[in-house]
């Protein structure tokens, strides 16, 4: 197959066995960085494939987000051959990843410690909903784990019902922990010349992402609770009503409340006792709120967004998402990119890291299954030829 030459992962196989999102997001990730990524899938093709709509071409666009880049190879690991390509791949891979059950791909020869007794140095990633203990059994979705980490008891109106967050937020996630885990490990190796068993689960990417909110409670004893767009240690930090409809303005310091007051018209608020700091106003947050409110009624929100950000305050409109790549576009952050050629040129989401030198590439657009499985399985006849002929 032929070599990226270019990102700063160039050079580095990833055999990559996971489908739906975290495994494929992360490995998306490497791809566009650089890394020559075998998509391994089986007969039906990853499950992402018919979840539709939306789609494009008749290809859904939830798969089409999270797999350019890659070269993709159907293979029945229950056929022989076809497993014989499977770990011949993962043997000559620097990187494996996996999303299976705990202990799923053991009856096949592709779990870690079948894989690294033939190839000591592979970082071998494995992503499931639970972890490989206790949770072994359970199946890794997304909504099953924003209901039981706790983040659905704090996403909705006080007295309405949990509501599940608009995105698979810890897919995503987990996704990058698994991309932060590889990366470390790689590291390690140059020291050991040794690759390592990299595990993380889905309900362990919650809890470390519900960040402040698990603080609370397991360093303060408070369970935190539904607030609607209210935050429970500043004030304000939510949307407010313009005179046209509503916007978002935050005052993260005293400093910053200062320079809001005083864009607002209200500069005695500033010394008034009960907004001093902080932990004035959000204690008295139900008193403060309605004096905000009569001030930013005067002007609309795209006048409130100009005068804020004129002056170093946080604020902004809740746009849309095509309002928000728009938005994007116009502070020349170039959020599409058109990947691949020609008529298969697909319009997707820029990779968000940016180097000084090593750029991301864009040259493979989602593949359809089993795209390059030929030329997959030529090339590792190729490489086993070589390897006879010493």
């Amino acid at each position: 197959m032929p070599d990226s030459s270019r990102g700063p992962l160039d050079g580095l196989l990833v055999a990559d066995f996971s489908r739906i999102l975290a495994g494929p997001y992360a490995t998306m990730l490497m791809a566009d960085l650089g890394a020559e990524v075998v998509k391994v899938e089986g007969p039906g093709g990853d499950d992402t494939r018919t979840w539709m709509p939306p789609v494009r071409d008749e290809v859904s666009t939830y798969y089409l987000s999270v797999n350019r880049n890659k070269r993709s190879i159907a293979l029945d690991l229950k056929d022989p051959d076809d497993l014989a390509v499977a770990r011949d791949l993962a043997r000559r891979a620097d990187i494996v990843v996996e999303n299976f059950r705990p202990g799923g791909l053991a009856k096949y020869g592709l779990d870690y410690d079948s894989v690294s007794a033939d190839n000591e140095r592979v970082v071998y990633a494995s992503i499931s909903g639970f972890g490989s203990a206790g949770g072994a059994h359970l199946p890794g979705y997304d909504l099953m784990v924003q209901a039981m980490s706790g983040l659905m008891s704090l996403t909705g109106d006080p007295d309405g019902p949990p509501y599940r967050a608009g995105i698979s937020v810890f897919d995503v996630m987990t996704g990058m922990h698994a991309l932060v885990g590889v990366l470390a490990a790689l590291n390690e190796r140059h020291a050991s010349g040794r690759g390592q068993h990299v595990e993380v689960n889905l309900l362990s990417s919650a809890l470390s992402g519900l960040v402040n909110q698990t603080g609370a409670y397991v360093a303060g004893g408070t369970v935190p609770h539904r607030m609607g767009n209210a935050h429970p240690s500043l004030f304000p930090y939510e949307p407010l009503p313009a005179a046209d409809g509503d916007i978002i303005v935050i005052a993260g310091n005293d400093r910053q409340f200062a320079a809001l007051a005083t864009a607002l018209g209200v500069p005695e608020l500033v010394d008034d006792p009960r907004f001093l700091h902080n932990d004035d106003r959000t204690a008295h947050r139900e008193e403060l709120r309605p004096l905000l409110e009569e001030a930013l009624a005067r002007r609309t929100k795209a006048e409130w967004f100009e005068i804020l950000s004129g002056v170093g305050v946080a604020s902004g409109p809740i746009n849309s998402v095509a309002e928000g790549v728009a938005f994007a576009d116009s502070l020349g952050l170039e959020p599409v990119v058109e990947v691949g050629d020609g008529d298969d040129a697909v319009p997707l989401v820029r990779n968000p890291i940016r180097f000084s030198r090593s750029a991301a590439r864009y040259e493979l657009p989602p593949p359809t299954l089993d795209q390059q499985g030929a030329e997959v399985r030529s090339w590792l006849q190729g490489l086993a030829a070589q390897e006879e002929g010493r």
